[in-house]
């Protein structure tokens, strides 16, 4: 991991999540390129063109001095928690967002996003937000979301990967083992049973304990019906301080970040959870 990218909108949740990209960066002396973008403004036709672009040259530069004003508030958190060696490189775009992430993602060879997240509003309300939500639906490399509630603490102790035990699940879970290296942290393989497994799961699972023997990961294998509430059980129980998952192509991936209606979701909130990719 040499490059992290780092969007943000100098909001709360933004904040917040810079201490993880900070620590993320730390930990494998990566460069961390904070991205700021900006979308000019829609302007009914004016009687001549000059004024439309008056308007947008006064946007520009407003945006360019709120960035520059933003910076050393970042400086100081970095130094305050001891983390002002880290490389930083600034930049401020415009446009969409989520077509300069990955732009910049390509340009910059970036391996890892980090992002902060407040979670969308109204009845479709979602756990990861809407933003957040099409940055991981479009991004090519593992995105980090974290909750505007989640705070760094001393060191990540427990990751919690889900699994079903594929073949495919190995890449993802091979890179969360570097991560967990890095934070000594332990991996919590979770497979939830169910009724329609197939027959060789059970030989399937014996594989990876005997392959993954000399690791530091626990298995834990669930009856749920509800495979949500089953997460966040196991979340809450085991105290798991990160959530990792593969980005399922359909159904899944989209139906475990919708809103339950269960009082617990919200718990999930104060959880980051890191979404790598189907290859």
């Amino acid at each position: 991991m040499k490059r992290i990218l780092f969007p943000t909108d100098f909001s709360q949740a933004a904040k917040a999540a810079f201490v993880y990209a900070l620590r993320f960066a730390d930990s494998f002396d990566a460069e961390l390129i904070l991205l700021h973008v900006y979308d000019l403004p829609i302007v009914d036709t004016p009687p001549m063109p000059e004024m439309t672009k008056e308007i947008f040259d006064i946007v520009e530069m407003n945006q360019f001095e709120s960035f520059r004003e933003e910076l050393p508030e970042l400086h100081k958190i970095a130094e305050k928690k001891g983390l002002g060696h880290v490389r930083i490189k600034n930049m401020l775009l415009y446009g969409d967002l989520v077509y300069n992430i990955n732009k910049v993602t390509k340009d910059e060879d970036v391996d890892f996003i980090v992002m902060g997240t407040k979670g969308a509003s109204g009845l479709r309300e979602t756990f990861i937000g809407s933003t957040t939500a099409s940055v991981i639906s479009n991004s090519d490399v593992p995105v980090l979301a974290i909750p505007e509630e989640a705070e760094f603490h001393h060191r990540i102790k427990n990751i919690a990967f889900t699994t079903q035990y594929r073949e495919k699940d190995n890449d993802a879970l091979k890179s969360a083992l570097e991560i967990a290296d890095k934070f000594k942290a332990t991996i919590q393989c979770l497979y939830i049973k169910n009724p329609d497994d197939p027959t060789d799961i059970d030989e399937r699972i014996a594989e990876w304990r005997m392959y993954y023997r000399e690791k530091n990961i626990d298995f834990f294998n669930i009856a749920g019906d509800h495979i949500e509430q089953t997460i966040l059980d196991f979340i809450e129980s085991q105290h798991v301080d990160m959530l990792v998952m593969r980005k399922h192509k359909r159904g899944f991936f989209e139906g475990l970040f919708h809103r339950s209606l269960t009082k617990k979701m919200a718990y999930h909130t104060k959880v980051p959870l890191l979404v790598f990719h189907e290859n």
